[in-house]
């Protein structure tokens, strides 16, 4: 049956982020099950577009408004062109999936859920979700915080978590060079955005560059250019950290930019299950995190990595010093963690399972 389903991923952009990089490798690995699989960015392209495969069709609307009448007839057309069967939209783009089922009620309509802010769900905004939700057939949360926010709000019979996966594009091309020294980097992958917290990553930094001079890191993730990037650039400038502290943007070379890190380190106050914590376990790299969203799912303390409570600086350098100066530890953190990822957030396990709520949603 699953050879006859033709779907087609929505997101609002390609720009590398979270929910952007699932529905990226989402595509790619239905079609490696010799699926017909598609992506549709609505509003933005951006470096994930590169790490689309070449069997996975692609629809770019560059969408300008809420209701784009040009960016959804061309989406109809599209839909009806290859015979779309099922929409898979993503976060916010559950809006023109809906219009799309309006127009073609025979279209099944996934909602996605990756709303990042997963530990402050009660002001989260319910209109025009929970009206629209009666038209999806089924929806998926990447935590069970989500999931249970969707049972009890949204008008769905099939609600599923279904935690995320990583996989690294094999054609990759290296192009991001770190800079500090090797065997001395501390690589922080998450866009800048407030709940990644990186006020709180660079106080810490601080306390540990005090003792540990030699010791880079690294912020790699899309910059805003808003009040928040302000605020972390003037941080590093005020305390002197010009020379420690490198922001790289986003980098469309992930695995290579991995690969020239030490330590891998997340200080979120707020989390779905980031893809990055699973990227850093593909690549073997010890990590620290706080203990927000699914992270604690994935890190066990003191097992494969450290947990560390959020929104305290003194607790997240007391950890990277523990990494800092046991490399017998990274060495087994790092194995560890990558065994675990790929036993439990493999990419096979993964695709199964959503096929088997495609299949299941009517």
């Amino acid at each position: 049956m699953k050879q006859h389903l033709k779907i087609i991923q929505l997101i609002d952009s390609l720009t590398p982020g979270g929910a952007e990089m699932m529905a990226v490798n989402i595509a790619n690995a239905l079609a490696e099950e010799g699926m017909q699989s598609h992506i549709c960015a609505t509003r933005l392209e951006g470096d994930l577009k590169l790490k689309i495969a070449a069997n996975v069709g692609y629809l770019f609307l560059n969408k300008k408004r809420t209701i784009d009448f040009k960016a959804i007839r061309q989406l109809r057309i599209y839909i009806k062109q290859h015979q779309i069967t099922i929409i898979h939209a993503h976060s916010s783009s559950y809006f023109l999936g809906f219009i799309m089922k309006l127009l073609n009620p025979k279209l099944r309509l996934i909602w996605h859920d990756h709303f990042g802010m997963s530990e402050a769900l009660d002001p989260r905004p319910k209109f025009p979700l929970v009206w629209i939700s009666r038209f999806f057939n089924a929806t998926i949360s990447v935590n069970t915080l989500l999931l249970e926010w969707n049972q009890h709000y949204l008008k769905v019979a099939k609600n599923v978590y279904l935690q995320n996966f990583a996989n690294f594009n094999p054609q990759e091309i290296k192009q991001t060079e770190l800079k500090g020294d090797e065997g001395k980097r501390i690589v922080c992958l998450a866009n800048l955005r407030p709940q990644k917290d990186h006020l709180n990553l660079l106080k810490a930094f601080c306390i540990v560059q005090k003792v540990r001079s030699d010791w880079t890191l690294h912020l790699v993730g899309m910059d805003f250019l808003d009040a928040y990037s302000e605020k972390i650039k003037a941080y590093i400038k005020e305390h002197g950290l010009v020379n420690h502290v490198f922001l790289y943007g986003s980098c469309s070379d992930t695995s290579n930019v991995l690969a020239q890190a030490t330590i891998g380190v997340l200080a979120s106050s707020s989390e779905g299950l980031p893809v990055a914590l699973l990227e850093y376990g593909l690549m073997q790299l010890p990590v620290v995190t706080t203990n927000v969203g699914e992270c604690g799912k994935v890190i066990f303390n003191e097992q494969n990595g450290l947990v560390v409570i959020k929104e305290n600086e003194f607790v997240v350098a007391e950890a990277l010093e523990v990494l800092i100066k046991d490399e017998s530890k990274r060495n087994i953190f790092g194995t560890e963690l990558y065994e675990h990822i790929k036993v439990h957030y493999s990419k096979e396990a993964y695709t199964q399972q959503l096929i088997g709520i495609y299949c299941d949603a009517n």
